[in-house]
């Protein structure tokens, strides 16, 4: 019987994501369709978001607007699974927009769990 190596070089299936991700708990319309849906951001970077969309119809590669406090993005739904959807901004927001969101979606986490 041979012994298996471990591959030489990184793991593969480490997150090969491009912008740090933020963990948030932040309400959220999304329009798709001309219809709008609540939902709750879980996680947001400069590029892309996961959401929270519990019944909206949403299907990978739809194109959504996803909009939360006055401000929005354009974006394509990448993955569907269960309840969450993974969404790919179509423009990068400002990393400082992205600090502010995350500091403004943890509050109110806070405020909610008190």
């Amino acid at each position: 019987m041979t012994a298996l190596k471990a591959p030489a070089g990184p793991d593969p299936f480490v997150d090969q994501r491009q912008h740090p991700r933020v963990s948030v708990a932040m309400p959220a319309f999304l329009i798709l369709g001309g219809r709008r849906y609540p939902v709750q951001i879980v996680d947001l970077s400069a590029g892309g978001a996961k959401v929270d969309c519990g019944t909206a119809l949403v299907v990978a590669g739809a194109v959504v607007t996803l909009n939360w406090g006055g401000a929005g993005a354009q974006a394509s739904v990448r993955w569907r699974e269960g309840r969450l959807a993974g969404l790919a901004f179509a423009a990068e927001l400002d990393p400082r927009d992205v600090a502010d969101l995350a500091r403004r979606g943890q509050a109110l986490g806070a405020r909610l769990r008190s």
